[in-house]
């Protein structure tokens, strides 16, 4: 068995799903190790979230954790306003999971959070990470149109200048 496998399924819903059936699979064999869905508030608009979250609870996943990107923004407006104003605690707490609320934006936080999981024998485990899109960047700040605009040069220069960081690459000038 490989140590990690990792997979992109975009904001489409998918994630979950194949992160409950991966699990499930596991729980067939006999195999020990957990998995991890990282996905976004936006992505929450789809049903197959939901029916892979009643899955998750009916088959005891408590070695499934869903980390949730909220930060309230979606590539057409606000998350809230788009799918109503209910808590993503509160979701996936009526779905029979266990929940916590962590500051996404604290890295330190999410690990902490991610290392206490799982948070109640038998039940899968959810963080809803509060937080800031583009946090630290004045000109990205929440603001939903940098939750899918192309950074220019000058703008990640910019960027980086204002948190304090290198490039990771080098940026052409």
């Amino acid at each position: 068995m490989l140590p990690v496998v990792e997979m992109s399924a975009g904001s489409l819903g998918h994630g979950l799903g194949i992160g409950t059936g991966m699990l499930y699979g596991m729980q067939l064999d006999g195999r020990g190790g957990r998995v991890v869905v990282l996905m976004s508030d936006g992505e929450c608009n789809e049903g197959s979230v939901w029916e892979a979250a009643a899955f998750a609870c009916a088959h005891k996943q408590d070695r499934l954790v869903a980390i949730v990107d909220n930060n309230n923004m979606q590539a057409v407006g606000r998350t809230d306003a788009l799918m109503g104003h209910t808590e993503f605690a509160d979701k996936f707490t009526a779905f029979g999971w266990a929940v916590r609320i962590v500051d996404g934006n604290d890295v330190d936080a999410v690990l902490a959070t991610l290392e206490a999981t799982p948070f109640e024998p038998g039940r899968p485990s959810a963080i809803v990470a509060k937080t800031i899109g583009g946090a630290g960047v004045s000109f990205m700040e929440n603001d939903t149109a940098w939750h899918y605009n192309l950074l220019s040069a000058d703008d990640l220069k910019r960027a980086l200048d204002e948190i304090g960081e290198l490039p990771l690459i080098r940026v052409p000038q």
